[in-house]
């Protein structure tokens, strides 16, 4: 049943068109959709395309997610820098070990100079397994970073504070922090068990 049913409205008269479904004694009307509500539609449409194109398909700009991860290292950095005006101890290092970019930095500082006595994955050849249980010179961060900073000079490991300077025995040190305890096998067991 199509009837058209006439309104006033402004100047003149509005048609509804009635369709012929009813559903628990409602009928429906078929009108058009406002011109203001399509072109906000449509608009909504066009900024998407726009949006995906500048942003994740060119890569022009910076995303909402790429603002938060630089606010969060941000925050991270003057967080770090904060802990390390208070001076260094074992909790500074666990809170880099969290830190994607110091890892990072570890890591780099880890392929050109650990690589040769511990291996890429740290496992051990001349130098001993850095991802198990056992440690020769303990499993504190603080102890590896003085391991690091003075050497162990009976044991062929250089003193890398003058070579690598602060920042990045810090960052390797967090870089080692996050190989620890994943127990990839490798050079017999060195040490004693140390756990922190």
């Amino acid at each position: 049943m199509n009837d058209l049913q006439n309104k006033p409205g402004g100047g003149g008269y509005v048609h509804d068109m009635i369709k012929e479904h009813e559903f628990d004694g409602i009928q429906e009307f078929d009108n058009r959709l406002p011109n203001w509500w399509l072109w906000t539609l449509y608009g909504a449409i066009v900024f998407a395309l726009v949006y995906w194109i500048v942003f994740h398909t060119l890569g022009v700009g910076r995303t909402p997610i790429d603002n938060f991860n630089a606010d969060m290292l941000a925050a991270q950095e003057a967080q770090l820098e904060r802990a390390a005006a208070l001076g260094l101890d074992n909790d500074m290092f666990v809170m880099m070990a969290g830190m994607d970019a110091k890892v990072a930095e570890g890591r780099e500082v880890w392929v050109k100079h650990c690589v040769a006595c511990h291996l890429d994955d740290g496992r051990g050849s001349v130098g001993p397994n850095m991802t198990d249980e056992y440690w020769v010179h303990g499993c504190e961060p603080m102890q590896m970073y003085e391991t690091i900073t003075n050497g162990v000079a009976a044991k062929g490991m250089p003193a890398w504070m003058n070579q690598l300077g602060p920042s990045r025995v810090q960052a390797a040190v967090a870089y080692i922090l996050t190989i620890r305890d994943t127990n990839i096998e490798g050079k017999a067991p060195e040490g004693e068990p140390c756990s922190f």
